[in-house]
Order: C-alpha cells, then structure tokens, then sequence
C-alpha cells in the first residue's frame, strides 16, 4: 500500500486556478502548467466544462475499466486530491480556488466553535440531533466561488443534483450541458455527479456494481463529447476510495472516556478533543492500539507541517482541529460507536488510491463558431 500525501502544486486547488488564469483572471495558487498548455491551445473554444464524478480516482478507473474505454484513452494526467480526499474538502476547494486550510472546510463533519457543536458541513445540521443550526457555511466559511468571478466573463452555469439547476439522472445532467452549449453564448459549465463514490462505499471499491457504474459513465460521457459542438471537457474527481474496516472508539473504554465529543472530519482523517490534562495518556495508549495504522498528530504539527495545504490559515481552523489528528495509513478507519454508520469502502486517508485523480480532457473535433476574445 503506497503512501501519497497531497502535493498542494499538483492537485485540485491548482486545476482551479488554471481555470481563473485562462479567463484573465488573478489566481490564488500556481496553475497546472500541462492543463495550462491544452487551455491555452483552445482559446479560440467557445465552451469549457469541467465536470467532476465522486470517487472516480485513478486507480478506481483503471482497475474498473478496460484501458481502451474512452475515460482512459483521453486521461491525460494525474493530480491530487487535497487533505483529506473527500467531496467537502475537495470540492470546495474546486469551486474556491483555496486549499482546505484557507476556506476552512476540512471534512464531512467540523467542530465549530462559535456554537461549540460539531455539524454536518454541507449540510448545516447537528450530527447529534440532526437538527439545522443555521446558515453556518456563509455566517462563518464563507468564500468567493470561483465561479461567480468567471461569469463576469462569459456565461457560467452550476449543475447539481439539486439547487436551481437540479438533475435527476445522470442522463440528464449530460442533456442540460447539451442544452446550455446550443446557446450563442461562451459557457463555462460546472457539473458534479456522486458517483461512483456512492456506489463504492456500499459495496467496495472492485465488485460488479461498481464497475457497472463506471462503465455506463464511461460510455454516457463519450455520448455526451460527441455531441458537442466547439467545445473543451475536463473531467476529474474530488477523491478515490480504498476498501475498509473500521475500529470502533467505544470498544476502547479507556481512550474513549479521555473524549470530550465526537469525533469528526473524516473516519480515516479524524480529530480528537482530549479532557484536559489527559493528553499525553492520549498519545501513549492511541498509538499502542492503532499506531500501524494511523500516524497521529499534534494540532501544532499539523498547522507546522501544513497538513492541509499552505497559505493563511482559515479563522476556524486551529479551533476545529482539536488536539490531535490521526490519518489512516492502511485500510482502517473510525466509527464512534455501534450506532456510527459502517461502509464498505472509505476514503479521508493518505494512500495513493484516495489521493490520485486522473484529469481527462476531451476537445470536440467540430469548429463552426469563433469570437476573439
């Protein structure tokens, strides 16, 4: 099993700001030189859409898929997903152009201080009442999208499965990009679909269901490039998955009573709030129990090494990170208790399977419309 922490010059934050510096405009981070190179070749490209399938790492693909399928033969490179590889992190820092220490959206579940409760991000909800705690992602995370300074310049369209511009399948995204592009109009569309991540975390990371969906979106994507017009499509993905067993906290008594709350984060990228005075015990019985597979860190090691990326720190990031982090080096992972939910599949750690995202880019082969820009 290889280890592959995020490289913050090669990874998804990067692929965002080469976006920014194709449209003119200023950049946080250093841009992809390759994705710069194929943008700069298509200047003269009246659409540019980037769409982005959950869990869909490189090695997912290539081991799901015939090396001839048409994801593989347009894969042109490979990236890095952010820490930790997963959609609230990674995403955010597609649609952000900020590595996740800077918009401050480090994973699935975050303790936030200001209302001292640790939430579900995405969704703003308590992960113990599940009850909504206000608009907390714009009252205390909020970020300039990317994609609001590229409509200053052409016309821009966000597709999700739900929001103004709601999907339903997966036919149907493809269609509403067919739509948008028929228009007279430069777009830059953005277009995430949950899968296969979905998919995978139900029945792992190499059986029949998996490779199922990866071929029909496979072959749904070809469909869909071939019937573009003038256009440019990156497709990439937020993280990849590795198959997973979990070590549940509550089996561990004596380090369990040492937590004030819940974990949160991730499973596999998972911050610890330890009663005071408790911290070295903490550190001495954490790494007898799980030290071969978790490396743990100090809240001041991760901020010192840069963990989640460089750049300033955002102003809930020290405060959401606890006393230590541990990131999964092999195949385990974290459930609180026997009421936490289990998968099959995970991702959040730093192997090479959770990390790598394969950039797939396709220019249509048609050209009847052209505007200097």
């Amino acid at each position: 099993m290889k280890l592959k922490e995020p490289n913050y010059n090669n990874c998804l934050t990067n692929l965002s700001n080469s976006i920014l510096k194709y449209y003119n405009i200023p950049t946080y981070h250093n841009s992809l030189k390759k994705l710069d190179k194929i943008l700069a070749k298509a200047k003269k490209t009246k659409n540019i859409i980037l769409i982005v399938y959950g869990g869909l790492g490189t090695n997912i693909l290539k081991m799901n898929s015939d090396p001839k399928s048409f994801l593989n033969k347009h894969l042109k490179f490979t990236i890095d997903a952010v820490l930790p590889p997963t959609a609230t992190a990674s995403l955010t820092s597609i649609l952000s152009g900020l590595n996740p220490n800077e918009h401050g959206y480090l994973g699935w579940t975050q303790y936030v201080k200001p209302i001292d409760k640790t939430i579900t991000m995405f969704t703003n909800t308590s992960i113990d009442t599940n009850e909504y705690v206000g608009d907390i992602n714009h009252k205390y995370f909020a970020y300039t999208d990317i994609l609001s300074l590229i409509n200053e310049r052409v016309d821009v369209t966000r597709l999700e499965s739900f929001g103004d511009n709601a999907y339903s399948s997966l036919e149907d995204m493809q269609n509403k990009i067919i739509s948008l592009t028929g228009s007279k109009n430069q777009k830059f569309i953005y277009a995430y679909y949950n899968e296969p991540d979905n998919t995978i975390h139900q029945n792992g990371t190499y059986t029949e269901p998996t490779k199922k969906t990866i071929e029909k979106i496979n072959d749904l994507t070809k469909v869909l490039c071939e019937n573009l017009d003038n256009s440019l499509v990156i497709v990439t993905s937020d993280h990849g998955l590795i198959d997973a067993d979990a070590y549940t906290l509550s089996s561990y008594p004596d380090l369990y009573n040492m937590l004030i709350n819940n974990i949160s984060i991730e499973g596999r990228c998972c911050t610890f709030f330890v009663k005071p005075g408790m911290e070295k015990e903490f550190k001495k019985l954490f790494n007898a129990n799980f030290g071969k597979d978790f490396k743990l860190y100090s809240k001041e090691e991760v901020l010192k090494k840069e963990l989640f990326g460089m750049g300033f720190n955002h102003e809930q990031l020290s405060s959401s990170l606890g006393d230590f982090l541990a990131v999964a080096q092999t195949n385990k992972y974290f459930r609180y208790n026997d009421q936490s939910e289990s998968f099959a599949a995970m991702h959040g750690g730093i192997t090479e399977e959770e990390v790598s995202l394969p950039v797939i880019i396709y220019k249509t082969k048609k050209s009847f419309w052209h505007k200097s820009r």
